[in-house]
């Protein structure tokens, strides 16, 4: 009953995963696009590609660079795959109107070609967008970019991403002062990936993730989580809310992984494999 501007993660957030009608086709729940990968790091792509159809996207187009043809209609054949003119990278952007939600970052590199692109997607992207990875590094080495986001993107980068973003802090109060504060200078959303995860609104708020364990503290976990968010903006989830069920869901699939495989041996795409949206009702 206390004013706060701090709030706890916990099971309460099933009472935001709408149900699904038993009448209802894949047009329902939308068509997310993933913008991602390219030489030596499809596997990311792959990795959010799969995360964002089991978290529920009614249709899914995964944006690869040429190399990367193969190994995703293989590993993915469940999404539609759009070849980008280079061989090595994502260079071209596409049309978006097909789309309800966009990703990006997951496995791109920083090539001058792919900057392009994400400057070019910031000035015409009309729906919800999560950026990660190097997307997020893209935006550190140009800062100008930050100025172009739509409102309510959200940014999900770990801590050394962060720090790129706004500079060096001493503890955790600084940490956080510093992550409301670029929230609200960018009116953007930030997913704070940690051991306990933290979410920022424009309005100054911190959501504080209950879920998850040191097991996934494993290369891939952050492309499992775009891929999860990507598909709740998909669905029309409003941004916040897609980074809290997102978050919450992606770690608790990260805890059933653990209890089958334990914290030493548990990879990403064992998150994947237990996750589990599921609603209350």
């Amino acid at each position: 009953d206390l004013d706060s501007d701090t709030y706890w993660i916990d099971e309460e957030v099933l009472d935001l995963v709408q149900l699904r009608p038993r009448v209802s086709h894949k047009g329902n729940y939308g068509h997310a696009c993933l913008m991602v990968g390219s030489q030596g790091k499809v596997g990311a792509a792959i990795l959010a590609s799969l995360a964002c159809l089991r978290t529920g996207t009614g249709l899914l187009t995964t944006q690869v660079p040429a190399c990367g043809y193969n190994i995703m209609q293989i590993s993915v054949p469940e999404a539609i795959c759009e070849v980008d003119e280079s061989k090595y990278h994502i260079s071209k952007l596409f049309d978006l109107d097909p789309f309800t939600a966009v990703g990006f970052g997951p496995g791109v590199g920083t090539s001058a070609a792919t900057t392009k692109l994400l400057s070019d997607l910031l000035k015409s992207c009309k729906v919800p967008m999560v950026i990660d990875a190097d997307g997020l590094n893209i935006l550190s080495e140009n800062r100008e970019m930050l100025d172009a986001l739509p409102a309510n993107t959200i940014l999900t980068p770990h801590v050394g991403e962060f720090r790129r973003l706004v500079g060096s802090f001493e503890d955790t109060a600084e940490r956080h002062a510093k992550l409301q504060a670029f929230s609200k200078q960018y009116n953007c959303i930030v997913v704070l990936k940690d051991a306990y995860s933290v979410i920022s609104s424009p309005e100054g708020e911190l959501y504080f993730n209950s879920s998850g364990n040191q097991g996934m503290a494993t290369a891939g976990s952050g492309d499992v989580l775009t891929g999860m968010i990507t598909s709740l903006l998909s669905q029309g989830y409003d941004a916040l809310k897609a980074a809290m069920i997102g978050v919450y869901f992606h770690g608790e699939a990260g805890d059933r992984a653990a209890k089958k495989r334990g914290h030493h041996a548990l990879i990403a795409s064992d998150i994947i494999e237990f996750i589990e949206l599921r609603s209350k009702a």
